[in-house]
Order: C-alpha cells, then structure tokens, then sequence
C-alpha cells in the first residue's frame, strides 16, 4: 500500500505539503498542488478514511435517509439508494445509509456527531417532521420529494403534478370520461406521503378541465385487495374505462383480474402506470406508463449536495420533466 511519505517523496515536497494538499486546510501553489496531485494519480494512493477526517474535520461520508417501510414499493427506493451511492464516490464520498423509520431522531443522530458531512432525505411527507431539524442546521441537506413548502430547502423530484395531468390528457384524448385511480396503500395517504398526493392534485386538476370523473381508491396491492377494489370502482363507476395505477405491486393483479372479467385491454378498457420502465415493459401487458427516473433523481440528489459541500450550492427546487411513453395497454375509448 502506498504511504503519504512515499508520495511526498514522488512529488519531491514534504510530507506536510502532502497533507495540506489533501485536506485544503493552507494555500499552496498551483504548480505544487498539480505536482502532489499528478504522483497521488500515478502511485495510487488512497488516503486513510479516518486520517482524513481527523485531518479535514469531514467524515467525507454522505448520509442517506431511506426509511424502508411495508407500504413503499422497495426496488425503486433502492435504485435512488444505488445512483446516491454511485455518484458520491465519484466526488469522493461514501454513503451512510439509514433505513429506520426514525423521523427527526435521525437528523439529530447526524447533526450531533461527526458521521456525515450532509444529508440526503427520501420518503418525504407533505408537512414532514424532519424539516424544521433541517432548516436550522448548517449541514448541507437535500431532499428527493417535495414537502408542501420547500422554502429555505433544496429538493429534486419528479414532477408529479404534471405526471397526474399528463395521464388525464392521455386518456381524455383518447376519447375516456370515466376515470379510475388504483392507488398506494391508505397509509401512504395518511402519511401525506408528497408524491402520492401530489399526484392526485395534478389528476383531479387536469380532470376538471377536461370534464372527465376521476374515482381514486387507495390500495394494498395484493390479488385479494385488488378485487375488492375493482369490484367497488365498477358498482360506483360502472362505465370507467380508463385507469390509472400508481401502485407498482397492484400492476399484474389488476392486470390478471381485468381479463378475469372479460375486459379486454386496450380494447375495452385503457391503463396507464407510474412506474419505471422495468416494471411497464414487464408486465403480461406492455403498458403505456410515465416513468420514475430513480437514477436521475438520485444522481441530482448528490450532485447539489456535493456543490453545497463545496460552498457552491443555492436553495432550489429541480423538478424532473414526466415523460409518457405509449404502449399496448391504451387505446381509443369504446364508443358510446
């Protein structure tokens, strides 16, 4: 393993001149920095995480709060989670991750000790319990979700308003007036959890200018949940012909119950998913969905903690364009 002192010998300056160079703590010249900086390259050193702290007061660790809860499609949580981690190393960081449904104990675990630099906060609610912790500290934090107020905060989401009135627009032109919404499970609502309910926001907007009726029905996602839900939406809503899922775990057996009945898609009825691509291009359907750019998210995410970091950030709100792709699983409304 390459040591400082034989870096220092490469480079021809001592071994503090290495040091200061690592940890930024003096000035030093342009053509020495470059001269430490080309030998560190050429040899291969890596220095000692825990020396590097002592020597930098950072951690050179990201905190990234990730609670892992039943109700919350996991895979694309950990899709962010893989693109947070990816791109931080890339600057030079490692990730921390906390996956416990730890609320504001979490923040104040990270902001009284010295185990991250910043933070990173998913699954965030529209009045969320961590924010007031978070505007107050000088640690840099970043949130992928969208709180009610984003005001002194910066976030990066997709923008799930326009992704709900985007998929009314779809169906609306296809010539659909009845809508249904195949949700997250209830206590995703109850939790006020942001993107669930900003996207009902975009959808029963859009909806109305549209004149088309939209019913929204929460669901857990299994096979059994589902055909009670499908069986209430059609005694309620007996001509919906278009629906909506935002439920990942609800796709094939929505999918599966639909041809149970007879319901032919897209040829009776239409279905649109928010979900990523994976997920649409899988199912026993093709189906017509606006993805979840988890790995854009999450690569944003790290590239404004790193410029905060680094003294350059600002306080923003970076909100992903939805993009609707056109698949097997929509088509014209059947005629009256």
């Amino acid at each position: 393993m390459v040591t400082l002192a034989e870096v220092a010998h490469h480079a021809g300056v001592s071994a503090s001149t290495v040091s200061y160079v690592l940890s930024g703590k003096r000035s030093i010249s342009a053509s020495t920095k470059d001269r430490v900086e080309q030998s560190i390259r050429e040899l291969g050193y890596h220095p000692n995480a825990g020396a590097r702290a002592l020597a930098s007061s950072r951690s050179n660790i990201i905190a990234l709060m990730v609670p892992l809860r039943t109700d919350m499609y996991v895979p694309v949580m950990m899709e962010i989670a893989i693109a947070v981690a990816t791109t931080a190393r890339t600057h030079g960081y490692d990730v921390l991750l906390l996956t416990g449904e730890e609320g504001p104990e979490a923040v104040r675990r990270i902001e009284g000790s010295a185990l991250a630099d910043a933070m990173i906060l998913m699954d965030v609610e529209l009045d969320d319990e961590r924010l007031p912790l978070i505007r107050e500290t000088d640690r840099p934090a970043v949130l992928i979700g969208l709180p009610a107020d984003p005001t002194g905060l910066t976030c990066v989401d997709l923008d799930f308003v326009a992704t709900g009135a985007q998929c009314v627009d779809h169906l609306f032109e296809l010539g659909h007036r009845e809508i249904a919404v195949i949700g997250e499970a209830p206590a995703v609502y109850e939790r006020h959890t942001g993107f669930a309910e900003r996207t009902l926001d975009g959808l029963r907007a859009r909806a109305r200018e549209h004149g088309v009726r939209v019913l929204h029905r929460p669901c857990e996602g299994t096979y059994d949940a589902l055909a009670a839900t499908l069986a209430r939406i059609f005694d309620e809503r007996p001509g919906t012909t278009g629906f909506v899922v935002q439920n990942e775990s609800a796709v094939e057996p929505l999918l599966s119950l639909l041809r149970r009945q007879g319901r032919a898609i897209p040829e009776d009825v239409s279905v649109i998913a928010i979900c990523p691509d994976q997920v649409a291009t899988q199912a026993s359907v093709r189906l017509t969905s606006v993805a979840i750019p988890a790995q854009e998210m999450g690569r944003q995410a790290v590239e404004q903690v790193v410029a905060k970091l680094r003294g350059q950030g600002a306080d923003e709100v970076a909100l992903l364009v939805p993009e609707l792709t056109v698949r097997a699983s929509s088509g014209p409304g059947p005629a009256k």
